[in-house]
């Protein structure tokens, strides 16, 4: 973490977290061959983990609200896991731009005027990262964080667009520019964070910085 304490955001900031209850042979199932069902399953724990840090301060010091949107598991297992101070809601069924539409149009239909939404296959974003994604969210309608891969590690709004997630390629290398395409159509104006990489793959495994990420 990067925080000082020195920038200040709206209460009415949302945070997303997208991510599942870490279930042996249903999390990170590319690195099985390499890691196992139980050490991929750990891998996703700690890096769930770990992006929950990250986000504390914000909540903690500046009071925006961190919402986890999950699938497997139960809220009570989710609060088990990552603790009570969090929001929790099951994630709808569908593709991965459904799920993301449905959790940021539940956010503002609840009154916040700003929302940041990311998964927890990043172990390099931090909370300085969030804080500048919400600044920039002042002149920009949708904030991207480019991925290494071709997709993106966070989006922020500052209002629901559903055509943003539609006819996207999700886990493919033309997320990013696709979902650009789509902001273009939408005469929605876009800025750029700086890229990082998501462990997703076995070759990604050599990237992971932090050591007790590894299982």
């Amino acid at each position: 973490m990067h925080y000082n304490g020195e920038d200040n955001i709206s209460e009415t900031s949302a945070i997303i977290v997208m991510t599942r209850y870490p279930e042996p042979g249903q999390v990170k199932t590319r690195l099985i061959d390499r890691l196992g069902s139980e050490g991929s399953a750990r891998l996703h724990e700690k890096m769930a983990q770990h992006t929950i840090a990250a986000l504390e301060p914000l909540g903690d010091i500046n009071g925006a609200d961190i919402f986890i949107f999950f699938s497997g598991g139960t809220s009570a297992k989710m609060r088990a896991w990552l603790g009570e101070k969090l929001k929790y809601a099951p994630q709808i069924t569908g593709d991965l731009g459904a799920k993301m539409a449905h959790a940021l149009e539940q956010v503002f239909n609840a009154g916040y005027n700003r929302a940041i939404i990311l998964g927890t296959d990043c172990p390099d974003i931090d909370s300085t990262t969030i804080i500048k994604a919400l600044k920039m969210l002042r002149w920009a309608e949708v904030v991207l964080g480019p991925a290494k891969d071709g997709g993106y590690y966070l989006m922020g709004l500052s209002k629901p667009c559903r055509e943003l997630f539609q006819n996207i390629e999700w886990g493919s290398a033309q997320v990013l520019s696709q979902t650009c395409r789509a902001a273009e159509m939408q005469n929605m104006s876009v800025k750029f964070l700086h890229t990082l990489r998501d462990i997703d793959t076995p070759e990604d495994l050599k990237h992971i910085k932090c050591p007790f990420l590894l299982p």
